[in-house]
Formats: structure tokens, sequence, C-alpha cells
């Protein structure tokens, strides 16, 4: 009965967002949880109230992370087969739609489709560049209760660019290339800044919460980067930086005293992310806090991540995300990356939405500065340098080598994707040390990299 109207494939897509915004998903465990405690971005209490020390540890026999490890898996495979339901469904259904709606909700169910399965490689397979024919996970493309071979890497590779491929050109008439559509804060009234809430469809209203054109050129960049295809990643780079859809946040909005005036995530260069309601207690009140509840960062390791002492000094980013006290004779960094004004969950309490970002414009600018090293160090080191300029950071970036370019790659990565769980999967795309806290080297790892996967799976999928 639901797909026997528009409105029940609207209800069905919307549906795999708010799927996806769960705790066990992107709305903590995929975002500020477990994949930044295994990039080892936090300190943690010797007492453990979330019991993540193990985790931290790489102890992947801890009953606490399989639990946790197992319901990512869980909840991704959760969505994909409701974007195979839904895709099962509406090519029989097509009269039902209005508009370019049709080919809206085929290209985003596809597009979910691929983002999913994607981070489910990058969870449980070796990565592309160090065992590209390994077996990897299942890429299951139907709705029902038959077991999917396992694919490998590559194989899986090309069933997510194939996918966004074909949701990139059915998302051409996107409402979000369309010169009207001007990106800014829900709570900004001025329509010369933002006519994100302009349409009269609420369905087409806020496409940055969505898959929407330019997020998947986005996701296809990173796509393209893991498979070291670089030429195709710089391309799809390129065309969103060169878009000018996307705007630099504004100083004023970022360092705003009020909260209610302030931007703390850089919203308006979000190419995507989800909506997580109930976000600011989760994260702000269970999440970051000092001692034994929480995470948190002893001051000097916040200073040696954003480089303080040296070419930070300026750092937007280290006096906007972090609050520092005393705690007896320690000083302590307290997130405040996603705090609120208010604990209400409307997005007047501050500028904009609580949104966990899913791929910003500053990444587009990392991948674009990857892909161009090789042949012009010199634009690559721009390309970073323009990131660095719009966080407050006046001095050029410097290094001699590939290996010295690799380093300080790394350490924009975990500046400006700080709780945003991007950081392990850089660190295991390049298989190269992770950069510990106090700057200890853990030496890369399949052991680390790779999550087993569920007993379940390997029981009942005979993998």
């Amino acid at each position: 009965m639901l797909f026997s109207t528009e409105d029940g494939f609207k209800e069905a897509l919307l549906g795999v967002y708010t799927r996806c915004a769960a705790s066990d998903l992107y709305g903590k465990e995929l975002s500020v949880g477990t994949l930044e405690v295994l990039a080892q971005n936090y300190s943690i209490a010797t007492a453990d109230g979330l019991r993540y020390n193990q985790t931290k540890s790489f102890r992947y026999t801890d009953p606490n992370f399989i639990q946790r490890k197992d319901n990512v898996w869980k909840g991704l495979y959760n969505g994909i087969v409701n974007c195979n339901l839904i895709l099962q469904e509406i090519d029989a259904n097509q009269k039902l739609f209005s508009g370019d709606n049709y080919r809206l909700i085929k290209g985003e169910a596809l597009a979910l489709r691929a983002y999913l399965h994607f981070d489910a490689l990058r969870l449980f397979a070796p990565a592309f560049g160090v065992a590209a024919g390994a077996p990897a996970i299942p890429y299951v493309t139907t709705y029902g209760n038959r077991v999917t071979a396992l694919s490998n890497v590559s194989q899986v590779l090309d069933a997510v660019i194939d996918d966004l491929n074909t949701a990139k050109a059915l998302l051409e008439d996107d409402p979000i290339r369309q010169a009207s559509y001007r990106i800014g804060y829900p709570t900004v009234t001025d329509t010369l800044q933002n006519t994100e809430l302009g349409n009269s469809q609420l369905f087409l209203q806020n496409r940055r919460h969505r898959l929407n054109y330019y997020a998947i050129c986005g996701v296809l960049a990173r796509v393209y980067l893991y498979k070291d295809e670089k030429s195709l990643a710089l391309e799809a780079a390129l065309s969103v930086i060169n878009a000018g859809k996307f705007m630099w946040t504004n100083a004023t909005d970022f360092l705003a005293v009020d909260d209610d005036k302030k931007d703390r995530i850089f919203y308006k260069e979000l190419l995507f992310g989800w909506y997580v309601p109930g976000m600011n207690v989760a994260y702000n009140v269970e999440w970051f806090q000092q001692g034994a509840g929480g995470m948190y960062l002893e001051q000097e390791d916040t200073r040696a991540i954003y480089e303080t002492s040296t070419v930070g000094g300026t750092d937007m980013r280290y006096t906007q995300w972090f609050n520092t006290s005393s705690v007896g004779s320690a000083y302590i960094s307290t997130v405040q990356k996603y705090r609120r004004n208010t604990f209400s969950d409307s997005f007047n309490a501050n500028l904009h939405y609580l949104m966990a970002p899913g791929i910003r414009l500053s990444e587009l600018y990392y991948i674009a500065a990857e892909c161009t090293y090789d042949t012009n160090p010199a634009h690559a080191a721009a390309l970073i340098d323009e990131v660095r300029e719009h966080r407050g950071i006046g001095q050029k970036i410097q290094f001699a080598d590939a290996a010295a370019f690799r380093r300080e790659l790394l350490k924009e990565y975990r500046k400006e994707m700080y709780g945003e769980g991007q950081l392990f999967f850089a660190y295991k795309r390049l298989n190269t040390a992770i950069v510990g806290l106090q700057g200890t080297l853990i030496p890369a790892s399949q052991n680390i990299f790779n999550w087993p996967l569920p007993d379940d799976e390997i029981m009942y999928g005979q993998r």
C-alpha cells in the first residue's frame, strides 16, 4: 500500500535517511563515535564509563566493540534493503509521480545504496591499494531473502561507481543546480542569501539534507580516490569546486559570540549531511564531557593537533571547537563543535539545523590536492592553503617530498574533520600509521583497519 502513492515513495525514501541518522550509524558511531575513537581523537578516563577504552586499543574481541560493530553492519544493510525495496517498485509505478520526483527519488535511492555499501566496504574489507582482489562484502541489489555472494574489493567499488553515475544522470535537473537555489542558513530571511526553503513543496526543500547532485559528485570523488583513479577523482572534485554553489563560511558567523548567530560546523560548506534530532543532548551531555563519563582531550593534545605553537596559532577551529578548563592540576579540552545554545532540537537554537556532516567542500580541496601533487606540487599546496586561509591560518603549508606532503595532508584532515568519522578511513586508504595522542605512531595493520564480519553473517551467509 505504501507504494501505491507518490507520498508513499517519499516516506520510504525519507525513512532510509532517518534510519541512517540513528545512533548506531551516522547519528553517532560513524560520526563522533567508534571511528573517531579508533582514529585516536579522544582521551578516555580509566573508569571508561562509555566502554570505549578497549576499542581505542583496537581490541576487536571486546564484547562492547562487537555489539557496536555488528549493529553498524545490520544498520547499513537495513538501509540498503530499504533502498532496494524502493528501486524494486518505482519503475512499475512511474505514472504516480509529478514533476521530476520519479527521477529524484530513484536517483537518491541509488546514491544511498552506493553510499552505504561504500562505507561497509571501508569498514569490513581491505583497502583497494592493499588487496583489490580480496573477498569483501555482498553488494546487494535485490530485495529478497537469498544470500548474496561476496564481491571482491574492486567489484564493490565498480558497483558503487556505477550506481553513483546512474544516480548523477537521474539528478541532472536537481533543484539545487538551479541558479535560483542559493545556499544559506534557515534562520536568515533575506532571500538573496538563502532560498533553500523557497520551494512550495516541502519535499524539494533543503536539498543538502539529502544526497543531491553535488553530493553525489563529491562522493564520486571520494570513491575514485579510494580506487586510486586520480584523474576521475580530480574531475569529480573540480565539478563541485568550480560550480561556485558552495561558499566558504564567513569568519563572523563562525566566531559569533551569540550562539543563535553562530555556525560551528561550516554549515554552508556542507554538500550533504545527516539531520540528527536529539543530537544536542546525545553529543553534548552524554558523549563530549570530562572525566569518566565521556570523551575529551588533554589541552596539550588539542594544541598538538592544531599546531598552536607554530602554524596554528590563529586557527579558528581550535578556539571555537574546544573549551578548556582546569580539572585538578590538569587542563582539559571539551569538544564544542556540535554544541547548541539551548537543548532544544529546533533549528533556531543556532544558525542551522542539527547536522552530522556527510561530505563537505574542504574535503574536495584535499582530494584535488592529492590528485594534483604528482604533476603540480605547488598547485596542490595552493589548494590546501585555500582551506587553511579560511580557517585563519596565513602561513603557507610546507613539505619537502611526497611523504611529507602526505603527513601534512593527514594533519589537515584531522583538524578539519574532527568528530566527523573520516580520518580513520584516510589512514586506512593510505595504509599509513595512525598518529596517536602525544604523537605516538601506531603502525598500519590490517588487523586494525579491517573489522571482522559479524558471526551471524559468517554463519548464515556461509562466508
